[in-house]
């Protein structure tokens, strides 16, 4: 497993996160101001019915991790509930070399506006490679808007004999205030074929 320095997100250099505030003080800021009523808006802010779930604290609750490639079917990693995420390491999936790939993920958020989520990765097969993917603020999920999905930057499959095998992946969601929604370990095999 991956120790959780590598799974600390990258810093944008000069960026400071901004105060914490409750959806009502958002909603009573500055109404002349046309940049901040188009970012309210932006993140659902007074559209639609709060759904969050008042018996679960949780501000953000990752749904799946899904892997799409063209003319296939997705691939779609369960992450409802702690039973699916424990099992995940012992069934990994198989992608098929130099196969063109995007990952994507559901999640709803509650309760609060969650800033800057990201998700970060560290595959090892030997050496590791870490990936971090900034997913972006979100406003609690509406009647309307039940849940978001973020559809990563594509990606390659490694190609080769050397490329192919086994490979140990842990994830992490993290956001600007530096708490872990989600983190769970998983692997995946690249083959020849499918």
């Amino acid at each position: 497993m991956a120790d959780k320095e590598d799974l600390t997100p990258e810093q944008t250099a000069g960026f400071k996160v901004g105060e914490k505030k409750t959806i009502d003080q958002y909603q009573e800021l500055d109404q002349n101001d046309e940049s901040l009523r188009k970012w309210k808006e932006s993140l659902g802010l007074g559209t639609g019915k709060d759904i969050s779930d008042k018996s679960d604290p949780r501000k953000c609750i990752i749904l799946s991790l899904g892997l799409e490639v063209e003319g296939r079917p997705d691939i779609i990693i369960d992450l409802h509930s702690p039973e699916a995420v424990n099992t995940l390491k012992d069934r990994p999936f198989t992608i098929k070399e130099g196969a063109q790939f995007r990952m994507k993920a559901t999640f709803k958020v509650q309760h609060e506006i969650l800033s800057g989520l990201k998700y970060v990765q560290v595959v090892k097969r030997g050496m590791s490679h870490k990936m971090q993917e900034m997913m972006g603020s979100y406003g609690p999920s509406t009647e309307e808007k039940p849940f978001y999905e973020k559809k990563f930057e594509a990606d390659t499959a490694p190609t080769g004999m050397l490329g192919r095998g086994s490979y140990k992946v842990v994830s992490r969601f993290v956001d600007d205030d530096n708490q872990t929604h989600l983190q769970f370990d998983w692997s995946f095999d690249v083959k020849k074929d499918w």
